[in-house]
C-alpha cells in the first residue's frame, strides 16, 4: 500500500477469515484504489471493497505476468509488481461484471449444468433402448416413445437403472422449465437482449449470454435490475 501523503510503502499480510482484511480496508480513507489480478474466487473481496466505497481495478493476469521481470514468484513480489503498475499507469485493467451481472451468469450457468445432466440421463436411457434393438432418437422422449421405453423387458439391474434414470429425468424437467421462464423474463427486461432476439435463431439464452459477455451492454443490464 502506498501512503500518498508520506510516499511510504506499507506492507501488510491480511487474513480474511479473522476479519482482519475487512477491518484494514474499512480504516482506509475512501475511495482508495486497489489493484488485483483476475481470479475466479475473489467475489467476496470485490464485494467488500464496493461496500466500503473503494475503487477496485482488476487486471489481466497474463498481461501482469508478462510485464514482470522474471524472478521467483512470491506473494510479496506480486503485490509490489501490482503497485508499480498502478503507479506507472501500466496496469492492464479489464472489465469485470457487476454483482447483478454475475448473478445473472449464475442463472445461465445453473440452467446449463442441469441441461448437461439431463442430456447425460437421456443418453444413458437411449443406450439401454438401443441395447434392446429400439432406436427412436428424439421420438424416444415423446409420450409413445416413453411408453415403449418403460415397456422394454430388461434384466433386474438394467430395469432398476432404467427406473431410477427415469425418476431423475422427471425431477430435472420442472426446474429446467422454471429456469427457462426466468431467463425469458430477464431477457425481456433488457433492451439489447430484446433487440438481439429479433434476429433469426437467437433466443433468450443466447441473447442474454451475449449481452452479459461484454461491457458495452452493462448499462442496459444495470437499468433492467433496478
Amino acid at each position: 500500500m502506498l501512503d500518498e501523503q508520506t510516499g511510504e510503502i506499507i506492507e501488510r499480510q491480511l487474513e480474511h477469515e479473522t476479519g482482519e482484511a475487512r477491518t484494514f480496508y474499512a480504516a482506509l480513507t475512501a475511495p482508495a484504489l486497489v489493484g488485483m489480478e483476475a481470479m475466479g474466487y475473489a467475489h467476496w473481496f470485490q464485494r467488500m471493497l464496493t461496500e466500503q466505497r473503494h475503487e477496485r481495478w482488476v487486471g489481466d493476469a497474463a498481461e501482469i505476468r508478462a510485464r514482470m521481470v522474471r524472478k521467483q514468484k512470491t506473494d510479496r513480489r506480486d503485490a509490489a509488481h501490482l503497485l508499480r503498475l498502478l503507479l506507472e499507469n501500466g496496469f492492464p485493467r479489464i472489465w469485470i461484471p457487476s454483482s447483478a451481472e454475475r448473478d445473472l451468469w449464475q442463472l445461465l450457468r445453473h440452467r446449463f449444468k442441469l441441461i448437461c445432466m439431463r442430456s447425460s440421463v437421456k443418453n444413458q436411457l437411449h443406450a439401454l433402448a438401443m441395447g434392446q434393438g429400439v432406436c427412436r432418437m428424439k421420438k424416444l422422449w415423446a409420450p409413445a416413445g416413453r411408453k415403449e421405453l418403460e415397456a422394454l423387458a430388461l434384466d433386474p439391474w438394467a430395469n432398476r437403472r432404467r427406473r431410477e434414470l427415469l425418476e431423475i429425468l422427471d425431477q430435472l424437467n420442472p426446474p429446467i422449465e422454471e429456469l427457462n421462464q426466468a431467463i425469458e423474463l430477464e431477457a425481456e427486461k433488457c433492451p439489447h437482449a430484446v433487440h438481439l432476439m429479433k434476429q433469426t435463431g437467437v433466443g433468450p439464452v443466447t441473447a442474454l449470454a451475449f449481452v452479459l459477455s461484454s461491457d458495452q451492454w452493462r448499462d442496459s443490464i444495470r437499468a433492467s435490475r433496478q
